[in-house]
């Protein structure tokens, strides 16, 4: 709380550290510090233009919220990746084109805010960092991102997510596995389709406003089917199907990676490089209690992809489809 009392007693220190008398030290009666006069540890700091941001000086430690806007930051600050408190880092309005992989190291990180940049991408190192336990709010709406990585819905426990005004042509794959998700918006993308994982979430808020959808058409399917199987497609729906453990250490990496993609039919066997695709339309008021909506036209339906393992499958569908509409 006192610079001068504090310099004068570590000179006392020093002195007897030497050997100088006690009675020679410049020792004198401490008195307690007033409260208003020690300065309590920083935990949110806002700063809205490029003239307030500390270029000399340190962030305090104690950082819980750092909030650094409308700074014409090119790349995050070293600095601010030391901030290990850190719960809520808000840095839209920016020019970073980039994300260090050490952001993953903000071990408390809640929220982070990317609003309003250049990312062209959001690298798999984050989604396999420690953020895969923190993270619950990630803000990466109006940049230039056109897909995310299959490690992305490694996430798991994000809440509300916010893709708005990029270049999106699809969402992840395995975008049912974030079972915490309950606000999704990427209004404003291309997106054609959505994946057939898109079933599984249970959200609250919705929002795929501005998305070219296709029409969906099941009568026109996309075949891909190889027939007979190759050995790999045998291995790898076996490894699904009867619920075989795998990884690098027990199956050869190439097999590890084709399976963490692999696709589930409709009758709930997997397929992987052999299936027949086809989109059809799903209301979304299945997946979420709010839906805004997909068009001008009052819409709240979009195309969603299915897939099917074999000619059989997909002609049962064909069939319950066709009675369905007949």
């Amino acid at each position: 709380a006192n610079a001068s009392n504090l310099k004068n007693f570590l000179s006392a220190v020093r002195l007897a550290h030497q050997g100088t008398d006690i009675e020679a030290l410049p020792l004198s009666a401490l008195v307690p510090a007033k409260t208003s006069e020690v300065e309590k540890p920083k935990t949110k700091m806002i700063i809205t233009s490029r003239r307030d941001y500390p270029l000399t000086k340190n962030f305090p430690y104690s950082l819980e919220h750092l909030q650094a806007s409308y700074c014409k930051l090119a790349r995050i600050d070293m600095r601010v990746l030391c901030l290990k408190k850190l719960r809520k880092l808000d840095l839209s309005h920016n020019h970073i084109k980039q994300l260090p992989a050490t952001i993953g190291d903000l071990i408390c990180l809640q929220e982070l805010n990317l609003h309003d940049n250049h990312l062209e991408s959001f690298s798999g190192a984050l989604c396999n960092s420690t953020l895969q336990k923190s993270l619950q709010f990630l803000d990466l709406s109006q940049n230039k991102i056109k897909a995310l990585p299959i490690q992305f819905c490694q996430l798991r426990e994000l809440v509300n997510l916010k893709l708005d005004d990029n270049e999106l042509i699809r969402l992840p794959f395995k975008i049912g596995q974030l079972d915490h998700l309950r606000f999704l918006s990427a209004a404003r993308n291309k997106l054609p389709f959505l994946p057939s994982d898109f079933r599984k979430l249970c959200l609250e808020n919705l929002d795929l406003f501005g998305n070219p959808f296709e029409q969906p058409n099941p009568l026109v399917p996309n075949i891909q089917l190889k027939i007979p199987l190759t050995l790999l497609e045998c291995a790898a729906r076996a490894t699904v199907n009867y619920r075989i453990p795998y990884g690098c250490h027990l199956l050869p990496s190439h097999l590890c990676e084709d399976l963490e993609v692999a696709k589930t039919c409709q009758c709930g066997s997997a397929c992987l490089s052999s299936f027949i695709q086809i989109t059809v339309t799903m209301n979304l008021h299945h997946v979420a209690h709010t839906v805004v909506l997909v068009d001008n036209m009052g819409g709240t339906e979009a195309p969603i992809i299915c897939y099917f393992c074999s000619l059989h499958c997909y002609s049962q569908f064909l069939d319950r489809y066709l009675q369905s509409n007949g």
